[in-house]
Formats: C-alpha cells, structure tokens, sequence
C-alpha cells in the first residue's frame, strides 16, 4: 500500500469521497468515474472477498493499525500501489460532510452486471425490486434476501442503485454476496411489459406482492410451493415482486403477473414498509 497523509481536504485525490451524503452529487460522480463507495471494514471486507477491486482508501488515522490484515490482502490481490489516504477525525468529518464511525472508505471499481439469464439460471426463488428508490430499503431487502436464501435479485431501470454508498452499508456488504442484475438494463419501456414476459420465459411464477381483492394469502402462495410437483398449481421456479414506497406495484405489474399474493394486515394497519414485506415473504417462501 501507498500510505498518503491528508494535507488538505481540497486534495483532488480524495474527489471521489467528497459530499457522499448528496444524492445528486453522487449520481454525477459515480457513473462517470465507475466507481461505487464501501463503507466500513465489515463492508470493504465483504467487497474484497467478493473480488471487486480497490482503487483507494480514506482511513481514520487512528484505524490504520486495526486494518493491517485488509492492507496484506489487497498487496497480495492487487498489488503494492494502491492509495491509502490517511486523514484525522476532523478531516474526515469535514471531507464527507459527516461523521464516520467506522473509519474507513474504500473507492472501488464498478464490474459490468451479468446477464438475467446468468443471473437465474440455477435460481429456485428470486426478488424483483420495481422502482424502489429508497436506498435503506434497497440495502435492507438485499441483506434479507442473503439472509433468508433467496437466489437473486433483479432491479429493475428505474430502481435506485444497489452500490449507493448508504445501500451497500445498510446491506451490511451482502450486495456483493447474493447475485444480482439490472432487468431490461437502463431501458425504461422494458419492465414491467418485456420483463415479466422474460421471467415467464425462464419458468418463473411470477407473484405480485399487494393488497388486491382478487390477491391469495402467503399461507396459499407457500402451500403452492411446498405441494406434489404433480399438482396443478405446483410452484417451481418462484419470482417475487416488490413495489416502490408509498405507490406499490404498478397496475400494470399486477395485471401482468401469474398470482398477487398478500400478507395478512390486523389492528387497521393497510400495509408494512417494503423492507420487512419483503423479508416476511422471504422467510415464509423459503425451501424446508
């Protein structure tokens, strides 16, 4: 590793880790750059054991000794040069715009996304994500999804991005564990209409999560899963649709979709945050 001292917070070195807190900024930067933000040893770690390549790192003085095993790592992996810019407290506070509790950031290179069918080709059980753009709620399904078994997730274009510095570390680093893609790519026209058709290509039941009238219960949805293969209404390959905050699934998503299942509501409450419908769903879909 290149230990560099942070003199100035103006360095153009450590652009890339500046105003990480905008979205807009961010959404500039990132792109352009192709790069993505790991936030947190836990998470640079996952990142790192995934493969992804680091470019540079900003680390908290007062961390650099705790890190010594990330640096042997990536001088094995990657080689010798990469940066690690070293800043105070202070400095690091003000270069972010806020402060890190867990002393480092690594700047890594974006891989290109994998193809939907590579993607699903051995999955049983598989999350769409449709239009979410709540960055918690992106990492929060994604750390569900790796927690409870399901085979990957697909989002679709208009879905915020899963490597947003706020989603990866709410995802605790599984976005690097659990494959996932870009359904229809930055092709806005193509889901849902192309994209449940491409699902259904696949062999997937796909199944709409919301409240409709004409919706069964998630007791049905995983009696289906769990009967004789021989069975009509046997489910084998499963596709599992969330929508975005506040509107839920299009009505066109729903018209389009084999089954709407819905999770039982008590006490007046008309629905739960996509975050834990989704992990609800994915405990009760998940293989006995």
């Amino acid at each position: 590793m290149r230990f560099v001292q942070l003199e100035s917070i103006d360095d153009e070195r450590v652009a890339a880790y500046v105003n990480l807190t905008e979205i807009q900024l961010r959404n500039r930067l990132e792109p352009a750059k192709g790069i993505f933000i790991a936030e947190s040893p836990k998470v640079i770690d996952r990142a790192l054991a995934a493969g992804r390549e680091p470019l540079s790192l900003l680390v908290e003085e007062p961390w650099l000794e705790g890190m010594a095993s990330f640096f042997e790592r990536i001088d094995a992996r990657w080689g010798t040069d990469v940066p690690v810019y070293v800043a105070s407290p202070e400095q690091l506070r003000r270069l972010t715009g806020y402060r890190l509790h867990r002393g480092a950031l690594c700047a890594m290179r974006r891989w290109p996304l994998p193809s939907v069918d590579e993607v699903c080709r051995d999955a049983r059980r598989v999350a769409v994500m449709e239009n979410i753009v709540d960055h918690t709620n992106i990492g929060a399904l994604m750390r569900s999804a790796a927690a409870l078994d399901v085979d990957a997730v697909l989002v679709t274009p208009s879905c915020g991005d899963p490597l947003y510095r706020r989603a990866v570390r709410v995802s605790m680093g599984t976005v690097f564990q659990i494959p996932w893609t870009r359904i229809g790519g930055d092709d806005k026209r193509y889901w849902p209409f192309q994209g449940i058709d491409e699902l259904k290509r696949l062999g997937f039941t796909t199944v709409a999560m919301a409240l409709e009238e004409d919706s069964i219960g998630m007791d049905e949805l995983t009696r289906r899963l769990e009967c004789d293969p021989a069975e009509d209404d046997h489910i084998d390959r499963l596709a599992l649709i969330f929508g975005t905050e506040g509107d839920g699934l299009s009505r066109h998503t729903i018209a389009r979709a084999d089954l709407t299942v819905r999770i039982p509501m008590s006490h007046g409450v008309d629905s739960l945050n996509v975050a834990a419908s989704s992990a609800v769903a994915f405990y009760a879909t998940r293989a006995r």
